[in-house]
């Protein structure tokens, strides 16, 4: 999978600045919304799209990274910041947007408002349209992973990977995105996958951009997407619900729903991803 870290840039559009990450390869684009706590410099899963001839623009979310937008910001706003700077960088088309976990509401929003501008869908351990996070979750994370305590946070999480032994601190960690063990997923995980896991952890930092998850998730959005659409997810998953696919297929009319067999939220750090990928794929075509 190579480094997870890559160099972004910044565009200065009229609604403000937005990180971005554009990697060219051929004359088709198709666009990244991460999940929560990272940014458009995280590169997870991608030579699924760049190795078929896939060009991956990759857009940091409202509140996250460098980003710097008016707070806060929906996701039909949003919707129409992407589209800007796609026009800006000399995109006309999408071949897919992809949405990664807390960026599939993004993914859809602009799926739906912008039907002439994206031609797929494809949601990874996405959230859907059930509520999310669970109360408890919530109110903490409001808390801990917002200003001014936010940075803190993650300071501890990294000293926690440090100073334990093991993976003691990856194997904690582990068992929060998914309903087994976090000794079960280790187990289950090569020692690359682990230390790939390990590396985003490092990379992840909230700034304001959970704060507007949580107050921007739920709002009233435009109609579902009608584009084809896949929608790959684990009932491993500890962070999103199994439960938040089967809502999303269910109300995609030309949605195909892919259950994965990782034992995680994060699909790309598992054995599975090859079988995924070519699903992937197949879906696409190969750019032409």
């Amino acid at each position: 999978m190579g480094q997870l870290r890559r160099p972004t840039e910044l565009a200065r559009l009229d609604s403000g600045r937005v990180e971005y990450r554009f990697e060219e390869v051929g004359d088709r684009t198709v666009l990244l919304f991460h999940g929560g706590h990272m940014h458009a410099g995280m590169a997870m899963g991608e030579a699924a799209f760049t190795e078929v001839g896939y060009s991956v623009l990759a857009i940091t979310r409202p509140g996250y990274g460098k980003t710097d937008l008016p707070l806060p910001c929906s996701t039909a706003e949003f919707a129409d910041v992407v589209v800007s700077l796609c026009q800006q960088l000399g995109i006309n088309q999408l071949a897919a947007v992809v949405g990664i976990s807390a960026g599939g509401p993004f993914a859809t929003a602009l799926a739906a408002r912008h039907p002439e501008f994206v031609e797929r869908v494809i949601l990874q351990s996405a959230v859907g349209p059930l509520s999310w996070p669970e109360s408890k979750t919530r109110r903490v994370g409001r808390v801990i992973f917002g200003p001014p305590l936010e940075g803190l946070t993650w300071t501890m999480v990294r000293i926690l990977f440090r100073g334990m032994p093991n993976r003691v601190g990856l194997q904690m960690m582990a068992g929060e995105l998914s309903n087994l063990s976090g000794q079960e997923v280790l187990a289950a995980l090569s020692e690359a996958h682990q230390a790939q896991t390990l590396e985003l952890f490092g990379l992840m930092r909230s700034y304001s951009g959970f704060r507007n998850d949580l107050k921007v998730m739920h709002q009233p959005t435009e109609d579902e997407p009608q584009q084809p659409a896949l929608v790959i997810h684990s009932r491993h998953d500890g962070s999103v619900p199994f439960a938040h696919a089967e809502a999303l297929h269910e109300s995609m009319p030309n949605s195909e729903l892919i259950e994965s067999s990782a034992v995680s939220h994060f699909l790309w750090f598992d054995d599975d991803w090859t079988r995924l990928t070519e699903y992937i794929r197949g879906f696409l075509g190969h750019a032409e």
